[in-house]
């Protein structure tokens, strides 16, 4: 079985290698934070992400096919912010905001 600290690490590398460099871990590397809503784990030996209800999984032992999937998506959703979202991050983050979906 594949720790799910090391599964999560392969698959921010394999994001980062396809231009999606805001991902960032929440609760103790147990979540990424890829984009407004999009957020993907690791448990029981698949990655599991999900975009507000829609949930999907793909299996541990690949990260680059995760990766491709969960970049498609962001890819999607990056390109259509919602307006208001510059201005809520900066609002609860302060100015690091742009760093970080």
């Amino acid at each position: 079985m594949i720790d799910s600290r090391a599964a999560m690490a392969k698959l921010r590398v394999e994001l980062v290698g396809m231009g999606v460099t805001d991902a960032y871990e929440v609760c103790d590397d147990a979540i990424l934070s890829v984009w407004i809503g999009l957020v993907v784990t690791f448990r029981d030996g698949f990655y599991r992400w999900q975009e507000g209800v829609v949930k999907r999984r793909h299996l541990g032992t690949d990260p680059v096919g995760c990766a491709i999937r969960v970049a498609r998506r962001y890819a999607e959703l990056h390109a259509d912010a919602p307006p208001w979202w510059d201005e809520l991050a900066k609002t609860l983050r302060g100015e690091t905001a742009e760093n970080y979906p």
